[in-house]
């Protein structure tokens, strides 16, 4: 990359969507702000794929004491959309239109580190599906879901 861009809005627009995810985690990017606020993070991208790691703790908890089914929704909201955006070229974007999760456990507090990995089932021209699984450590499903993405030609 010659004449890198300086923020992810400004490399959505000059990179392909593959090299943004890559720059995310290469560190020459900030990550998506809300990746900080509910401690996941960015670990690996691929052609129709990204996973994402994140910490459960007090801080996602629901008033039952369990992890709050936001959390591992958003997670599976961004691993689907993220590898949606792994195959747009530069100036395309994305805008989940819907995202639905199953849960099939509980995800306590002291889950640990849960991996989310999300895939492209297909790639349309205007409207785009992945899948994605939730994970403990020990490989144990905590949820699945399914994207629905419609892809955002750049305008003039």
């Amino acid at each position: 990359m010659t004449d890198t861009p300086k923020t992810t809005a400004e490399a959505v627009g000059r990179l392909p969507g593959r090299e943004v995810l890559q720059a995310v985690l290469d560190g020459k990017l900030p990550p998506a702000t809300i990746s900080t606020t509910l401690d996941f993070d960015l670990v690996e991208v691929g052609e129709g794929f990204a996973a994402f790691e994140g910490r459960t703790g007090p801080h996602i908890l629901n008033p039952q004491g369990t992890v709050h089914g936001g959390w591992a929704l958003t997670l599976i909201d961004s691993a689907t959309g993220c590898a949606a955006h792994s195959l747009l070229p530069a100036g395309v974007s994305y805008s989940t239109l819907s995202t639905q999760a199953n849960f099939t456990r509980p995800i306590t507090a002291d889950a640990g580190r849960v991996r989310c990995e999300g895939r492209v089932v297909n790639a349309g021209r205007q409207i785009i599906t992945a899948e994605a699984t939730v994970k403990d450590e020990a490989g144990r499903l905590l949820a699945h879901g399914l994207s629905t993405l419609m892809v955002l030609q750049p305008r003039p």
